[in-house]
């Protein structure tokens, strides 16, 4: 209440009546000591974040295809997709692991798993993510005959940031259990773009090509150098919050939701990134440049997903420990709806600003104005779920959501190949959008089958006797 206070004051008086009832509704969140207000809180600061980092992320992309071009900055748009992929494939699970398990050690009362399950999740993701690197490096040095000169730097830089990579997908994740939501995503999503960018722009001052290795030797170095700071950060949290003390491992269960999740989660991410890796493997860089400038333009959408999911991971843990299913009802609704419409609005946002938005990035990347609206329908229809595979997963549902996504990720990856030969970029985007409906659909099924829950962002949620009622007929 303080905040809003002080902020009030510099406010003009009419300016300050006219925002007085939102800022009525606001200020219980903001204080509000409750389960709901913390998750509103830390979706707000999420949602807040993913702004500014948008905003970033949008005028790098920017910049960097002016300076590098359509050809280098398609290469360094694949390569930099293809490291943050895998680098959160080599978590093995343990970043979404910790969010299940942390809040759950820490309302036990259990510092010392608490402690011995963040020191298990950093090790696992550093050794996976090492072991990926040497693989691929040989890899390289096998196939060299096969792999165009132009990939073989880039790749090899973006095998060297692997680790970092992992590691700061696991401290991201450790965060966002314990409510740290600025410590949490500011190093990924502010913070390293930034670097990225004012590295390239120092190299480039010094008289390095304006290509796709400079661009992954900047992200190379940003990388370790975001990572290694929020690393200390959140170490240092973490002993002030839990003091020293001894390690203690519960490695089945952890594995056992873990691995689960490692399927789900890789499945997830490759099939958030297909597009542009089929792209890559079936058209020239100049192409996937374009492709990869319009769903990034329109992308921009998304965060109000992943801030919305940020904030529900946790709460749905704790509800879901406390085996309260009227308020997991309740709150499953809330987090759709806070999914859906406000995706509604920055989408159609976007899209009128589109074809101004593209030629930012060059003449030429106009011609993916079309591929916006195509993915804008997709990305509709999965914010009408909200983060429903966030809710099965806490709810212990891992093995259903590999079957699902398994089918999701096969279905995607069989059309984009079906349809990008056909019909080049339009394919793409029109294979993209059908998975992501198909998700939406698998998903609103999957929720309401197993859990006895509407999550849709146009539906009421059932009352509990209903829910009772379904679960007593099976």
């Amino acid at each position: 209440m303080t905040v809003i206070e002080t902020a009030e004051k510099f406010l003009p008086l009419s300016l300050r009546i006219r925002l007085a009832p939102m800022i009525r509704r606001l200020a219980p969140v903001l204080s509000g000591a409750d389960e709901t207000s913390r998750a509103q809180r830390m979706a707000l600061i999420a949602f807040a974040i993913r702004i500014i980092s948008a905003a970033i992320a949008f005028i790098s992309q920017i910049v960097l295809a002016r300076l590098m071009g359509e050809f280098e900055y398609g290469i360094f748009a694949f390569v930099w997709v293809l490291v943050v992929v895998f680098g959160n494939l080599s978590c093995l699970g343990f970043h979404t692991a910790v969010i299940r398990f942390l809040p759950l050690h820490e309302t036990r009362g259990e510092h010392e798993l608490v402690r011995g399950l963040n020191w298990t999740a950093r090790v696992f993701a550093l050794l996976c993510a090492s072991i990926l690197a040497v693989s691929g490096y040989a890899f390289l040095q096998v196939f060299d005959h096969i792999v165009p000169d132009y990939w073989m730097v880039p790749v090899f830089l973006g095998l060297i940031t692997l680790p970092m990579i992992a590691l700061g997908d696991v401290l991201d994740g450790t965060a966002r259990a314990n409510g740290w939501a600025v410590t949490a995503m500011s190093p990924t999503y502010i913070m390293r773009p930034l670097l990225i960018l004012a590295l390239m722009l120092l190299a480039i001052w010094w008289g390095a090509p304006r290509g796709a290795r400079t661009a992954m030797e900047a992200a190379l170095v940003a990388t370790y150098i975001t990572t290694l700071l929020q690393f200390l950060r959140v170490t240092w949290r973490l002993r002030r919050h839990l003091g020293p003390g001894r390690l203690a491992f519960d490695i089945r269960p952890w594995t056992r939701f873990a691995l689960p999740l490692f399927l789900v989660d890789g499945i997830g991410f490759l099939l958030t990134n297909s597009d542009v890796v089929v792209v890559g493997l079936y058209l020239p860089p100049d192409q996937v440049a374009i492709y990869f400038a319009a769903a990034k333009t329109i992308a921009l959408v998304q965060f109000v997903y992943f801030s919305v999911k940020a904030a529900a991971a946790p709460r749905f843990s704790t509800i879901i420990a406390k085996d309260d299913r009227q308020e997991l009802t309740e709150f499953a609704g809330q987090a759709a709806r806070w999914t859906f419409w406000p995706a509604l609005v920055v989408g159609l946002t976007v899209l009128a600003a589109g074809n101004l938005l593209l030629s930012l990035f060059g003449s030429a990347f106009t011609e993916g104005y079309p591929l916006m609206v195509i993915l804008f329908a997709g990305i509709l229809a999965k914010a009408s779920v909200g983060p429903g595979e966030i809710l099965l997963n806490m709810a212990g549902r891992q093995k259903l959501c590999v079957i699902l996504y398994g089918f999701i990720l096969i279905s995607s990856i069989a059309l984009n190949m079906l349809l990008i030969p056909r019909f080049g970029l339009f394919g793409a985007a029109t294979a993209t959008a059908a998975a992501m409906m198909i998700e939406a659909i698998l998903l609103h099924i999957a929720v309401r089958r197993t859990l006895g829950i509407v999550i849709f962002a146009f539906a009421r949620p059932m009352p509990a006797s209903s829910h009772e009622r379904q679960d007593d007929h099976g």
